[in-house]
């Protein structure tokens, strides 16, 4: 028997039943609110979660689909076109090219009195430095006596193999940058960047180091630096390099980008040895000679 309460008296049996029962009663009812309560609580919290996952998953989608970007000066195709006087080596001017506006192709239909060259390069690509170190000063020649035009795109498919510091996207800002600032030093700036060319899987060269190497090359103008610096031109750089990747080709016959260095003459793709100058020379000249067979214009030296 449990010891009675001191000053206080036992219920009788009936009402002590009575009493058990409805304390059970109020327990069972309160254990149902607590379970609605709970049942409440993890619906709120699955719904509060689920916001949240839309929400991060919002932000990141609007973080992937960046505005277009207006491009440099002198690259109106996506491009810089040189060419020579007999003597130098000069930018041909365009205009820039609106962020919403496409880009516009170079008129070679324009150009009957040279040889047309249009290469598409990644200045960590291995292979456009082999086609640079072998070609580089036989164009620049040409390019000088009014032989042919140039006209050069650099774009970035290679950022993945730069450690994360997107050399591709930067080295290819900064020849933009040139374009647009200080057209006529580019061609020295793109002999220099693959003079200096990183090795793949490396970070590459800063963008300090990057300022240093344009001013090393001639460039005198203190814009190009800032530009380079605030990476002004990257998001035209990225636009550039997908719309080379998702349409054919301008002035061509040929579908969208595959690779660096893509290399034509006269609309038509080398694919030869890119480190044999005499059968990429042999290559021009033959393309020179077919438009002279097709137009009656000798495009020749």
């Amino acid at each position: 028997m449990n010891a009675k309460t001191p000053g206080q008296s036992l219920p009788p049996k009936k009402d002590r039943r009575e009493v058990a029962r409805e304390t059970a009663r109020i327990q069972r009812e309160e254990q149902k609110k607590r379970d609605t309560r709970n049942r409440w609580f993890l619906r709120g919290g699955i719904g509060l979660a689920l916001v949240a996952v839309a929400a991060i998953v919002a932000v990141l989608i609007v973080g992937s689909i960046k505005p277009p970007s207006p491009g440099p000066l002198n690259m109106a195709s996506d491009g810089i076109l040189m060419q020579g006087d007999g003597t130098t080596i000069s930018a041909v001017p365009t205009a820039a090219t609106a962020a919403d506006a496409e880009p516009v192709p170079t008129d070679v239909s324009a150009l009957t009195d040279t040889v047309n060259i249009a290469v598409y390069v990644d200045y960590l690509c291995p292979y456009c430095g082999q086609f640079e170190t072998t070609n580089g000063a036989q164009l620049a020649s040409w390019l000088t006596a009014g032989n042919i035009t140039l006209e050069t795109h650099p774009i970035s498919i290679l950022d993945q193999s730069s450690s994360g510091s997107k050399y591709s996207t930067r080295s290819a800002n900064t020849a933009a940058c040139v374009a647009n600032y200080q057209p006529d030093s580019f061609l020295d700036v793109n002999a220099a960047l693959f003079a200096n060319q990183p090795t793949e899987g490396t970070t590459g060269l800063s963008n300090a180091e990057l300022v240093s190497l344009v001013e090393e090359a001639g460039v005198t103008d203190e814009a190009v630096a800032t530009c380079i610096t605030d990476q002004e031109f990257s998001g035209w750089v990225g636009d550039a390099t997908d719309r080379a990747l998702d349409n054919p080709l301008p002035n061509t016959d040929i579908g969208a980008l595959t690779g660096t260095p893509t290399v034509l003459v006269q609309g038509v793709q080398y694919t030869g040895d890119l480190g044999d100058a005499a059968a990429f020379e042999a290559f021009v000249m033959e393309q020179a000679t077919a438009t002279t067979d097709t137009s009656g214009t000798d495009t020749g030296e």
